[in-house]
């Protein structure tokens, strides 16, 4: 049996143009072995790195912080919280961590020099850690949003122990694919991503679509976060591959099958 890789995947939302909440997502490249083609958010799996900043207090920040893990604090919890910030800002470009003051994203070259940064990180000549430490930049664990546990079904080829996150996108700050793992970027809505997805224009994995479907009852940015701010127990999602003719069916507890 595979041991699932802890993973880290986070929603950044902001209001669009007509005020309805709109969600970041990315097409991954076909010649990807793992969902090659699918529409995803940024995210990926945890890092040692990402363990050893979690324990710098100089570079996390966990104040007043209900993490809601099954994990404490103490056992290492908000490494999950590093890979989500570290992993958007490879994806996307987006650059979650802050400094005490703000100044820095409002540095007019701010934006210059996170594409570099970003270069440089994914080109493997900088860590993360470097990156905020150069920068004076600090992850804001509360900035993140606890929102869903997966865990990929027994029987996959890869398995995945995956918790998601939601955060608002940082004003300015647009992210952009990074022309190599994804291929494509989107702000989209995500009643228009799940009907593109019923057309056959979007392929989601199964707990990307829920997901979306989960954000979907929100209007905006604010109402999402009112709920998120409400006292809520995230509960583990677990499914099971069934056979089912000369293929299988992933079923979810609750259905019928499960």
């Amino acid at each position: 049996m595979i041991t699932p890789r802890e993973a880290a995947t986070i929603m950044l939302v902001r209001d669009g143009g007509d005020s309805r909440l709109e969600v970041f997502m990315l097409k991954r490249n076909l010649q990807l072995d793992f969902v090659g083609g699918a529409y995803v958010f940024p995210g990926g799996a945890v890092d040692v790195g990402d363990a050893e900043i979690a324990l710098d207090c100089t570079l996390v920040s966990s104040e007043n912080l209900d993490a809601n893990l099954s994990l404490s604090i103490e056992d290492g919890a908000l490494r999950f919280w590093v890979a989500a910030v570290r992993e958007c800002f490879e994806e996307s470009g987006i650059m979650l961590a802050r400094s005490s003051s703000d100044d820095l994203k409002e540095s007019a070259n701010f934006k210059e020099r996170c594409a570099l940064l970003r270069d440089q990180l994914n080109q493997g000549k900088i860590t993360f850690a470097e990156i905020l430490k150069s920068e004076s930049l600090v992850i804001h664990a509360n900035d993140l949003a606890y929102f869903a546990h997966w865990i990929t079904p027994e029987g996959a080829p890869r398995r995945y122990d995956t918790r998601f996150f939601v955060a608002k996108a940082p004003e300015g700050q647009s992210g952009k694919h990074d022309n190599s793992e994804t291929v494509e970027s989107a702000w989209i809505t995500p009643q228009l991503a799940l009907e593109r997805h019923e057309r056959g224009e979007y392929e989601l994995v199964l707990p990307t679509k829920k997901n979306l479907e989960a954000i979907s009852r929100f209007d905006d940015v604010e109402s999402l976060f009112d709920y998120l701010k409400t006292e809520r127990n995230v509960v583990k999602v677990a499914p099971r591959m069934i056979a089912e003719g000369n293929g299988i069916r992933i079923v979810l507890p609750g259905d019928p099958d499960f």
